[in-house]
């Protein structure tokens, strides 16, 4: 099938296909006699493993590193269960950092409810994210 017709069946746009080829993540295509890409039913599954792969969060090198793997006729589950795991680890982590985050702006806008903005002085850019202590 032609590179419009694999894009079409995957929803992924031609250029990232041959992007995806160029950064080897996809396998060259054999070419026709007229020197189009001539892509086979395991491209297409490449494609949605890759894009499912990305929708987890997995970044294009973790994703080379899986098919890689499979490439070498080697399983690759071990290796994706440790990055699943790895992910996970790093995910609670940010979800921790965004309570953080989420705190300290209800405690910033409890703080702004307080202040008038005529008390914005000009030396301050805005007094409702100076530094506590400073209004």
């Amino acid at each position: 099938m032609l590179i419009g017709e694999l894009a079409a069946r995957t929803q992924v746009p031609a250029k990232t296909i041959r992007y995806y080829e160029e950064v080897r993540l996809m396998a060259p295509p054999a070419r026709a006699p007229n020197r189009y890409r001539d892509f086979d039913q395991p491209a297409v599954e490449r494609l949605k493993f890759i894009r499912g792969a990305q929708s987890l969060g997995f970044g294009l090198g973790e994703i080379r590193e899986i098919i890689a793997y499979r490439d070498r006729g080697e399983t690759p589950c071990a290796h994706v269960l440790d990055l699943i795991q790895r992910r996970s680890r790093e995910l609670v982590e940010r979800i921790d950092e965004l309570r953080r985050s989420q705190k300290e702006l209800e405690k910033l806008a409890r703080r702004a409810r307080r202040l008038s903005p005529k008390d914005c002085e000009p030396s301050q850019i805005c007094h409702l994210l100076a530094p506590a202590g400073s209004d």
